[in-house]
């Protein structure tokens, strides 16, 4: 027997913010059997297919350390650099530049709450987007 992954829950100050602003950066919406309102302490954000769903819940405490688990996002549609401006217009900061002059590299970014996130090149920019998960 395995187990399979329900969800992903992030602790979030503000759950209604948090999944407004992630639903925007990953194309996800919202639960439309159980629509989320402002105010509510937990927040479901759904992928177009259903399959992946995020989880917000509202905790007292603010983020005090570096995250022990983070996103890692690869453009589907962009260049990593394209979809770096597009998430720093959307109030993302940036925490490290990894970025090298081969092209190569990532760029660490935090999203409104602080919770760190990276952005790698995206599919446009690898020959075989999968070759990462072969060695």
């Amino acid at each position: 027997m395995t187990s399979r992954l329900s969800h992903t829950s992030v602790d979030a100050r503000n759950a209604y913010a948090q999944a407004a602003w992630w639903a925007q950066v990953l194309g996800y919406a919202g639960d439309p059997q159980d629509p989320d309102q402002v105010g509510d302490e937990e927040c479901l954000i759904v992928s177009p297919d259903g399959r992946t769903r995020i989880l917000f819940i509202e905790v007292p405490e603010g983020k005090s350390v570096k995250n022990r688990l983070h996103f890692d996002l690869a453009p589907a549609d962009l260049t990593r650099d394209e979809e770096v401006a597009r998430l720093l217009d959307l109030g993302a900061t940036v925490v490290a530049d990894r970025r090298v002059a081969d092209g190569k590299g990532w760029v660490t970014l935090a999203d409104p709450e602080g919770n760190e996130f990276c952005v790698l090149r995206g599919d446009l920019e690898r020959p075989d987007p999968w070759a990462h998960l072969v060695r």
